[in-house]
């Protein structure tokens, strides 16, 4: 019975290098599709409420706000220019050069901000945890979103 169940797992484990080796996106669990935007809300909301309730100015507040949106399309788009040049879908070097920077700027951004905050260093630390979890988020959320498609059209043409 254990040989059994170890033939079958090898099995289950070629198949699925199988999958990736063909560029067959796998589709991902219920959970960590489920994990993924509760990272990003919890980092996004968790960002927001600290805005909300610091004691700075409000264009500061639009300062740091500004930042998360910014962050946030600029790592969605290093996680789409990646996943089309994989795909073999053209991404021109000067936007994929672009995405890069942007988000570096984004973050760099963040830094000279918090370093000339007058803050508590537990606050500093706060904002840069909740952006950078709201960045990696958005990226593992749009992953999820690109690999559904993938295995989505790939299931309509094996219909």
């Amino acid at each position: 019975m254990e040989t059994t169940q170890m033939e079958t797992s090898e099995t289950n484990v070629l198949k699925t290098r199988k999958n990736i080796f063909e560029n067959k996106a796998i589709k991902p669990t219920n959970a960590f599709i489920g994990a993924s935007w509760i990272a990003l809300l919890t980092g996004m909301i968790s960002y927001c409420i600290g805005l909300w309730n610091a004691q700075m100015e409000l264009n500061e507040k639009g300062y740091y706000f500004a930042i998360l949106l910014f962050g946030l399309f600029s790592v969605i788009s290093v996680q789409k220019s990646v996943r089309d040049r994989i795909e073999g879908i053209a991404v021109t070097d000067m936007y994929y050069g672009i995405s890069w920077f942007t988000t570096l700027v984004s973050i760099l951004l963040l830094i000279i901000g918090l370093w000339n905050a007058d803050l508590l260093l537990s606050e500093k630390g706060f904002y840069a945890m909740s952006f950078l979890l709201s960045l990696f988020s958005a990226i593992t959320v749009q992953k999820n979103t690109r690999d559904l498609l993938v295995v989505t059209k790939f299931e309509k043409n094996n219909d």
